[in-house]
């Protein structure tokens, strides 16, 4: 989109940016973020990145290096980009059928060995360093697992992505999303189909009666049998 929002501009059908030229412009834009970022915290009798002196010598040695930004083409097409990054961004880091036993103190799960032919492996640690890998994977406090740039920032995403859509010739109304069902829903994220019986693992449950939650202030009612 224009800078000033009044038409599309499409790209050149051989490529979007020139993966030499993208690595320059990634390392002069990070360096400029950083450098508006900072905050001279410590005594300058130092030569710390915390002191302008110190700072001042990181990014002239981060000038002088060769930043590589890893570009090519998608094999399967933008729409298999997109699907893959939905299912890697919003995943936990483990899914659940993946771990197969937890037993004294000890957790057993697979992974896939991509030096052996991707062969599926299974692997047991302490039940302590599993959680210690699985914490390494959550943010600290105050940063964002996403973050969207340019029309999709989410303070005008909603509004922007309208626009585009009007200056490509499409309709403003965006798709609405697909509802899933639990055991859909299920079944992406864990690879456990939650409608099979889990003694014979073939037959299918049904659902035929939902109870209602017990409360607090619920008092069943008495039954009063006849005795004559």
């Amino acid at each position: 989109m224009s800078f000033d929002k009044t038409r599309w501009i499409h790209a050149r059908k051989d490529y979007l940016f020139p993966v030499k030229a993208l690595s320059k412009k990634f390392r002069g834009k990070f360096l400029d973020f950083l450098k508006n970022e900072f905050k001279e915290g410590i005594p300058e009798k130092t030569d710390h990145p915390g002191t302008s002196k110190g700072f001042s010598g990181l990014i002239n040695r981060l000038w002088k290096k060769d930043w590589v930004v890893y570009s090519r083409k998608p094999f399967a097409g933008p729409e298999k980009v997109l699907e893959y990054l939905g299912r890697y961004t919003h995943k936990v880091a483990i899914s659940n059928h993946r771990i197969v036993s937890i037993n004294n103190g000890m957790v057993t799960f697979t992974y896939r060995d991509r030096r052996d032919n991707n062969t599926v492996k299974k692997t047991t640690i302490t039940a302590g360093k599993f959680i210690s890998r699985f914490l390494l994977h959550t943010l600290p406090k105050g940063f964002m697992k996403i973050r969207y740039f340019g029309f999709l920032s989410n303070r005008d995403k909603k509004a922007n992505v309208n626009l585009c859509r009007v200056l490509l010739g499409h309709p403003p109304e965006l798709m609405e999303k697909t509802k899933k069902s639990i055991k859909e829903i299920m079944l992406e994220l864990t690879g456990t189909d939650i409608s099979l019986c889990p003694s014979c693992k073939k037959g299918t449950m049904r659902i035929t009666e939902v109870l209602l939650p017990l409360t607090k202030s619920f008092k069943p009612k008495p039954v009063f049998l006849d005795s004559s």
